[in-house]
């Protein structure tokens, strides 16, 4: 689902009503009805006392009088204010504002401080309040009156439906340029905007909705400028394909897991599970050989290989070899793999040498720090990198700070320099193309900040490229299900006492319930 920002917003506007001929006041009505068929399904209750919708001079305000005139037609007791001068309501909201006017409405106009304290205390008593000030076309911070309005109605109390944006945000950035509206409902018009679905505006934002306002989707995917998509379960529930009955192992991709140092096998336990619950055929972990007696007994499944190690029980240099004499589809390389120069020759060697897709996690990406320029994906072979905040901090120069503030355009410029996919991992992960385009995704939830989770995705990532044979394709299925089973480990567990194993235990009902399993065997 494409997340636009307010250029594109507005090109989708003008498209649909220039080119395709509907109507802008058919958009504003639809717009409005849409926020009313949200409020009906998330506040009945509060809809038998006064609804306060507050309107501005636009075409959010627009919305708003659709909404207020809805509600009315629906024997709801609303109040409407203009925050503004009504004089300055202009085109399609104008007419909306006259049709209330037409139908006998008392439009309060509140154009100081002084008036809307004024009035303060008749909305105070509302049940429900409609933030219809500001869409998407701000820019820079609040001031003067909409700072005090935005500070009353925060503190009041009551429920605030946001249309489209809540007020105060800009759509172009998730960062709040300065006080805004915290909203318990935002009903976004067309499509999500990026303050909605990434932090620190996602948290001013309450429950989205997205209303179909009767823009084409095909409007929406074909305008130009960034392409910024959320990850939906219709989305990636188009690339899991049944099996077919005459299956066999060799038909899901063979995964070669190299992982694991002394007192880290572990990781490559995780990593060889995600593959596992993943769906590869055939799964090998490569780990040094004082720790293959450790890994085989964690579970039958996987295959073992030794590797030749150094005293501490890291990888070696020349233990490359051994990785390429092993056939597979899919090589994965970094958890609990450990640091040192040797580990450092190792990991180049192998990102040199291999002529099949790369998974790099964790210690892997560390060995390449301090010289990212290896890191580069080739025409034969696809490389997909998932590191932490910490990590990627590492391979470009920059704090964790700075990554975290410019998640979006940090992982993107890495992508497209270096011709890989970035999966920049985290509240919200992103996929990242070499081509700039840019997946976020909505799963996963805080319980999942614990050790191991980021080695099962690596695995889960390994397994699905292996099966699907597009790297793109992978990253996005696997995150998406990696969050999914946090979200039902969750439900289960707590956030506090989740574990990996627990993610890697649900794996299977995330798969479920993304292609409709669950339903089946219930039914």
């Amino acid at each position: 689902m494409r997340i636009l920002n307010a250029a594109q917003m507005r090109e989708a506007d003008r498209h649909t009503v220039e080119e395709i001929g509907i109507p802008s006041l058919v958009l504003m009505e639809n717009a409005g009805r849409q926020v009313v068929a949200a409020m009906e399904a998330a506040y009945e209750a509060r809809l038998d006392g006064r609804v306060g919708v507050l309107c501005g001079r636009g075409s959010n305000g627009g919305d708003g009088f659709v909404v207020a005139r809805t509600l009315m037609q629906r024997g709801v007791d609303a109040a409407v204010f203009v925050i503004g001068s009504v004089a300055d309501v202009r085109g399609d909201a104008r007419t909306n504002l006259d049709i209330l006017g037409r139908l006998g409405v008392t439009v309060v106009e509140i154009g100081d401080e002084q008036t809307w304290e004024l009035h303060f205390s008749e909305i105070s008593q509302c049940t429900l309040i409609v933030d219809a000030v500001f869409g998407t076309g701000l820019k820079s911070a609040l001031g003067g009156m909409m700072e005090t309005v935005v500070a009353d109605i925060n503190a009041s109390g009551i429920p605030i439906v946001s249309i489209d944006l809540p007020s105060g945000m800009s759509a172009d950035t998730p960062h709040l340029v300065g006080d805004c509206v915290d909203a318990s409902m935002t009903v976004t018009l067309a499509a999500p905007k990026l303050p909605l679905v990434l932090p620190p505006g996602e948290a001013h934002a309450g429950d989205v909705v997205i209303a179909d306002i009767g823009i084409p989707p095909d409007v929406l995917e074909g305008l130009e400028g960034p392409h910024i998509d959320l990850l939906t379960p219709e989305q990636v529930r188009a690339l899991v394909e049944p099996r077919a009955p005459e299956s066999h192992k060799g038909d899901f991709g063979r995964v070669t897991i190299v992982a694991g140092s002394r007192g880290k096998t572990g990781a490559a336990y995780l990593a060889a599970a995600g593959a596992l619950r993943s769906g590869a055929g055939l799964v090998t972990v490569a780990t040094p050989a004082s720790c293959l007696p450790i890994v085989a007994s964690m579970a039958p499944e996987f295959m073992t290989e030794p590797l030749a190690e150094a005293r501490n029980g890291t990888v070696v240099a020349a233990a490359v070899d051994a990785v390429f004499e092993l056939q597979h589809d899919v090589i994965a390389c970094g958890p609990g793999l450990g640091r040192g120069p040797a580990v450092a020759e190792f990991v180049r060697a192998l990102v040199d040498r291999s002529t099949v897709p790369l998974v790099l996690d964790a210690d892997a990406l560390t060995a390449l720090a301090d010289d990212p320029s290896g890191l580069a994906g080739r025409e034969e072979r696809d490389l997909i990198i998932t590191p932490h905040p910490g990590e990627m901090a590492r391979l470009v120069g920059a704090s964790v700070d700075e990554v975290q503030a410019n998640r979006i355009q940090v992982a993107a410029d890495f992508a497209a320099t270096h011709r890989l996919y970035v999966v920049l991992k985290g509240h919200r992960t992103i996929v990242v193309t070499p081509e700039r385009h840019v997946f976020i995704n909505p799963t996963g939830n805080a319980g999942m900040a614990t050790g191991g989770t980021g080695d099962v995705l690596t695995g889960m990532i390994a397994a699905w490229l292996a099966q699907l044979l597009d790297a793109e394709a992978a990253c996005r299925l696997a995150v998406f299900l990696h969050g999914a089973a946090g979200d039902l480990a969750e439900g289960s567990e707590g956030q506090v006492a989740m574990t990996a194993t627990d993610l890697v235990a649900h794996l299977g009902d995330a798969l479920n319930q993304l292609t409709g399993r669950d339903k089946e065997s219930a039914s």
